[in-house]
């Protein structure tokens, strides 16, 4: 899988921290191409505020254009495969503001989805697979980072999956996995 794009520009970072535009990358990347009309569909928005999201994601070339259609029919894909931001020393105050930002929005809409599906799931072994795991440590820094590490080759194990539909077993389904790993003070 190709690296992913590295985000450094703060109006980019905030471009796609907005509800609408998360999600029309999470349909374009799980679903592929899909027309303005049809993410509206599937986000319960309108086609035309479908429209101005894609035209504002494709501006920071988060998306392009797809072969097959034109006009109001054209789909949409996404231009990259994974994003990252947020890992330089060196960002400016005005890039960590808005990696914290996106950071944040994503991190809201992971919470909020693993909620819902909680209660939401009818199947009973699927409902029971489903797991919210936390736990805390005294660790040192290697031990952190050889943690988070391990985590990451962990649940990245089946990415290959995403663009590869002949590569998804027979009954599986999306299934989102959120981890971190971070320092933290007790508080109230």
């Amino acid at each position: 899988m190709p690296d992913p794009r590295r985000l450094r520009d703060p109006r980019a970072l905030t471009a796609l921290a907005h509800p609408v535009r998360l999600g029309i990358i999470e349909l374009l990347a799980t679903e592929g191409p899909m027309t303005a009309s049809q993410l509206a569909d599937r986000l319960d928005e309108s086609p035309a505020n479908c429209s101005w999201h894609l035209r504002k994601l494709a501006e920071h070339a988060f998306i392009e254009e797809a072969e097959g259609g034109t006009g109001r029919q054209r789909p949409w894909q996404m231009a990259y495969q994974g994003l990252s931001w947020g890992e330089d020393d060196d960002a400016s105050p005005e890039e960590q503001r808005a990696g914290e930002a996106l950071a944040r929005a994503m991190m809201e809409r992971w919470v909020d989805r693993y909620l819902r599906a909680d209660v939401s799931e009818t199947v009973p072994a699927w409902r029971e697979a489903n797991r919210l795991t936390q736990t805390m440590g005294w660790l040192t820094v290697d031990e952190l980072r050889e943690v988070n590490d391990r985590v990451v080759e962990l649940i990245r194990a089946y990415e290959d999956r995403m663009a590869d539909p002949s590569a998804r077993p027979e009954g599986s389904r999306l299934v989102e996995m959120v981890a971190w790993g971070a320092a933290v003070e007790v508080t109230r």
